[in-house]
Formats: C-alpha cells, sequence, structure tokens
C-alpha cells in the first residue's frame, strides 16, 4: 500500500509540473526572433496580407488570450500546424518520436550492458593497471563533446570502413538495430562513463560491508554473492542517475540527430529552430518537457522497488 500510494502522490507532483512547462514553452518561445507571419508568407508578404494572417492565427490578440487557446488546443490534441512543413504538428510527432525513442532506449540500454562487466572489473581489480585504464577511457570520455564523439565514429566507421550507413533509419525493428546503432552508441558512451565511476564507487563500497561477508560464509557461490547482494544495492544510486542521465539523453538527441541526420523530433526541432517554425518548436518543446517529465517518474518507481524505504 506504501507503494501505492507513493506512486499517486508522484503522480500529484508532476500536475504542477507539467503547469510549468507549458507556461514556460508558451512564452520562452515569444522570445524567439522573427515573425512566423512573414516566414509563412514569405515573397508575397504585404502589409494587407501580414495584417490578415495575423488575425487569422490569433496573433493579434493579447498574450493571455493567445495562451488560452494554446491551452484548449492541447486538451483537443492539437498543437497547431508547422509552418515549415504544411503538416499539423501532432502528425510530425508521430512520425518522428519513435524514432528518437528508440535511439534513447537503445543508447540506455547498450549503457547498462556496458556499464555493469565494466564496473564489477574496475571494482575488483581496484587500483590496479585495468582499473587505471577503465578510470581513464572514463574521465577522456566525459571530457569531449558528444557531437565531437559522433562526427569521429561518422567519419571512422561509416565514411572509411563504411560499417554503418548514414543518415537513415531501417524499414523494422533489426534494420533500426543495425541503422541506429551509431548515433545509439554515440550517447551511450558518454553514460556509461558516468554510470561506471558511480557503479564501481557503489560496488567496492558494499563489497566491504558484514552481510556481503555473511553470504560468502554460508557458502554462497560469488556469482551470487554479486549478483544478488552486491549488484541490487550497489546499483541503487546508480538507477537513480541513471533517471538523469536518461533525461538528460533525450535532450542530447537534438544534437546526435542532426550530426547523423536522423529525421527525429530532435533534428526537427533543430530545423524548426533556424526556420522560425513556431508552432513546430512550441509543439515539440512541450513534447520533450512531458517526456523528461515522464522518464523521471518511472525512474522514482523502479527506485522504490530497489530500495523500499523511499515509500515511507
Amino acid at each position: 500500500m506504501d507503494r501505492v500510494t507513493y506512486t499517486i502522490g508522484r503522480l500529484l507532483q508532476m500536475v504542477p509540473t507539467l503547469i510549468g512547462i507549458t507556461v514556460l514553452t508558451f512564452l520562452l518561445i515569444h522570445l524567439i526572433p522573427g515573425d512566423p507571419v512573414l516566414v509563412i508568407l514569405d515573397i508575397r508578404a504585404t502589409p494587407e496580407s501580414v495584417a490578415a494572417l495575423t488575425k487569422k492565427l490569433g496573433l493579434d490578440k493579447p498574450l493571455w488570450v493567445q495562451f488560452l487557446y494554446f491551452i484548449r488546443n492541447i486538451f483537443r490534441g492539437e498543437l497547431g500546424n508547422s509552418l515549415v512543413y504544411r503538416v499539423p504538428v501532432m502528425q510530425l510527432v508521430k512520425n518522428r518520436l519513435p524514432i528518437t525513442i528508440f535511439i534513447v532506449i537503445y543508447s540506455v540500454i547498450m549503457s547498462v550492458v556496458l556499464t555493469v562487466p565494466i564496473s564489477f572489473l574496475a571494482a575488483l581489480k581496484k587500483d590496479t593497471l585495468i582499473d587505471q585504464v577503465i578510470r581513464g577511457v572514463g574521465t577522456t570520455l566525459l571530457s569531449v563533446p558528444a557531437f565531437w564523439v559522433g562526427i569521429v565514429l561518422l567519419l571512422v566507421l561509416s565514411v572509411k570502413f563504411d560499417l554503418f550507413p548514414i543518415g537513415s533509419v531501417g524499414e523494422d525493428f533489426l534494420g533500426n538495430l543495425y541503422y541506429l546503432f551509431l548515433p545509439s552508441f554515440t550517447i551511450a558512451l558518454r553514460r556509461t562513463a558516468v554510470l561506471t565511476r558511480n557503479l564501481r564507487d557503489g560496488i567496492i563500497k558494499i563489497l566491504s560491508v558484514d552481510y556481503v561477508d555473511f553470504a560468502r560464509a554460508k557458502g554462497l557461490r560469488e556469482r551470487l554473492v554479486l549478483t544478488r547482494h552486491v549488484l541490487r544495492n550497489a546499483m541503487i544510486s546508480t538507477v537513480t542517475l541513471l533517471g538523469l542521465q536518461l533525461g538528460w539523453a533525450v535532450g542530447g538527441s537534438v544534437i546526435i540527430e542532426s550530426v547523423f541526420g536522423l529525421p527525429g523530433i530532435g533534428y526537427t526541432m533543430v530545423q524548426s529552430i533556424f526556420a522560425r517554425d513556431y508552432p513546430a518548436v512550441q509543439g515539440l518543446t512541450l513534447i520533450f518537457g512531458i517526456l523528461v517529465s515522464v522518464i523521471y517518474l518511472l525512474t522514482d518507481i523502479v527506485y522504490s522497488f530497489l530500495d523500499p524505504r523511499v515509500t515511507l
């Protein structure tokens, strides 16, 4: 029952967060330089046509009235029409969000698969050459921008050796595993560097506690000791950090998708900003905010299973 109450409480806490995201999205978008009406009309812009279209789009209304229209459209599932792509923003989201979600989930799975064995290796070989190399590589990955790593991987593995395609996605799940490997791996490398440092320290700390020695004294096999007693307890703080990294991965997809030319919502966001596509930027920013909030909610729920004390 405590976990149900905790989950309901976290859901209620999301309400003011989502309201804040909506307000900030609406207000910040008005700071983008340029007039969306002039973007739509382009060379056809005349004082009369600008005034007519401004009235049609409701941009002549006071800001608070425009905000009410914005909220009404959100409840209707409408985010306006893209000025550049000439389609509803929700259609852009439906077509391109799955690519971004696939990249983020793919990168997280890669990070976990890499982090656990590397962290165990570094912790069990503490202060040896292996540990020093792992920590040194992690520090290097944290020191260089993710987009630079992506460009290097693209030039070496795609351009020079022609191992992976550029700027396209697969036609099915297995195709996406291949086509989206490089961008996902680029995001995963930085996430792995952060998570490995945290999990390594957690494993070293847990290995020295009494219940681990007791488990070994009972005759449990070392593999069971490491998985049941060490890994689960060491993962508690790492899961929280993984949730934060997952949120950052969503934001990082904006740059990575642009580097690899992938038609996700991150790439679409960048193109919309440069084109001053007012409705698209507004709608995609809102989607990004909601997506990150949901990720943090799921992280807290998973954390409650690892450490039941948070539900008290």
